[in-house]
């Protein structure tokens, strides 16, 4: 049996705390609602073995399912404080139990769904919670709860898409430095050895291959402090304001990375500012909470002004296309949307068009990083060859 802690009212109406064990949670609130106990509030005491040291992360994934399972239950007419129950009990991550119980214990208060979500800002975005919040205003909770979950599938798609895009050129970068440390620590040292035992004259080639060797073994430690220091002096500045905003402004502006950059950050903003206006959410809010999802400082900073412009009067279409970080297409796209009334219809266009180009463009940065890793890591294997059998050939015809 489980052990339970309880806050409840009692008969003369004070407030009342103990523990109760019972095989469920369902049990015990039973159990001391007999007793005439109300505004009960249940948690378990769990025991030392089986406490968790840190609470596991909820992950995007579950917010996706629990999302259409929720608007499932609601849809097929079963009460909503009992489909957050039966959700919370099947849920394998503690901390999604956790989290659905303590929705339960303010749903049993009178709170809101949202207002209950409001709680949890790491689990639901600030975008979920603000459609969901109209959602509960219009009493079309089943179908935007569907709508969350499509959008945040589309999302973890996109981030997959971008992952896999990564991997092949990451394990061709990491093989080639692992060649290259491997080299010049265990394989060149040895043919050192060997040419100093012979005392002939090397080509400049291989005296420069093993001078590097030289410098690399002697000096590793003060190579790698220095690394160190510049990562903490970079750490350092991309903390302030300025540092994180000319980073992203330099993200942008590298070739080719910074144009599938700037199309996963308009693919985005389209998306969350199409689910918050189709769900009923006031535009000025909308672009508030669609900017604040953008990690990059030049977009957010640009965004702000935009909806400063928006609040003045000016529209949504002529400010965005002023900033400069929006493609001529997507600000066409969404000055047809305020021009017909179609505004969330056009944004979704948008974001699925620049979804697709951003196939295109992760596609063609992979093709064009794979072979310059190979071009590079082959030269500098080619030189090392290059020395090596030059070394061999020179000392050959001298021995000759």
């Amino acid at each position: 049996m489980a052990r339970f802690a309880y806050v409840a009212t009692g008969p003369d109406g004070s407030a009342t705390s103990g523990t109760y064990k019972a095989d469920s949670r369902e049990q015990a609130e039973l159990a001391l609602y007999e007793r005439e106990l109300r505004d009960i509030q249940v948690t378990e005491k769990k025991s030392l073995l089986k406490a968790e040291l840190t609470a596991p992360r909820v992950k995007r994934e579950e917010v996706m399912h629990l999302s259409r399972q929720l608007g499932a239950f609601i849809r097929a007419g079963l009460p909503l404080i009992e489909a957050v129950r039966t959700l919370g009990s099947e849920a394998d991550n503690s901390s999604v139990r956790k989290m659905m119980r303590e929705v339960e214990d303010g749903l049993r208060r009178g709170e809101k769904l949202s207002d209950c979500f409001d709680k949890h800002p790491r689990i639901f975005p600030e975008f979920y919670r603000g459609i969901l919040r109209s959602a509960e205003l219009s009493g079309k909770l089943d179908s935007v709860l569907d709508r969350l979950a499509k959008y945040l599938e589309r999302d973890l798609e996109a981030r997959r898409k971008i992952k896999s895009a990564l991997i092949y050129p990451a394990m061709i970068a990491g093989m080639s430095i692992i060649t290259v440390v491997v080299l010049a620590s265990f394989v060149l040292p040895r043919f050192k050895v060997f040419f100093d035992s012979l005392n002939a004259e090397l080509p400049l080639a291989t005296r420069i291959l093993l001078a590097v060797t030289d410098f690399l073994i002697e000096w590793w430690w003060v190579l790698l402090g220095g690394f160190g220091l510049l990562a903490l002096i970079v750490f350092g500045i991309v903390r302030t304001t300025r540092g994180r905003y000319a980073r992203d402004k330099l993200y942008l502006s590298l070739p080719v990375v910074g144009n599938t950059i700037q199309y996963a950050l308009v693919e985005r903003f389209s998306r969350i500012l199409s689910s918050m206006v189709s769900a009923g959410v006031s535009l000025p809010e909308a672009l508030r909470v669609a900017t604040e999802s953008l990690r990059n400082r030049v977009f957010v900073r640009a965004l702000t002004e935009a909806g400063e412009s928006l609040l003045e009067g000016e529209g949504l279409a002529k400010p965005i296309a002023a900033t400069g970080l929006f493609p001529t297409t997507a600000s066409q796209m969404i000055r047809v949307g305020e021009e017909t009334g179609t505004l969330d219809t056009q944004l979704e266009v948008t974001a699925q068009y620049y979804e697709g180009e951003l196939d295109y463009k992760l596609k063609k940065l992979t093709a064009l990083f794979e072979p310059a890793v190979i071009v590079v890591m082959g030269l500098v294997v080619g030189f090392v060859a290059v020395a090596l059998v030059s070394a061999m050939y020179g000392i050959f015809n001298q021995v000759s």
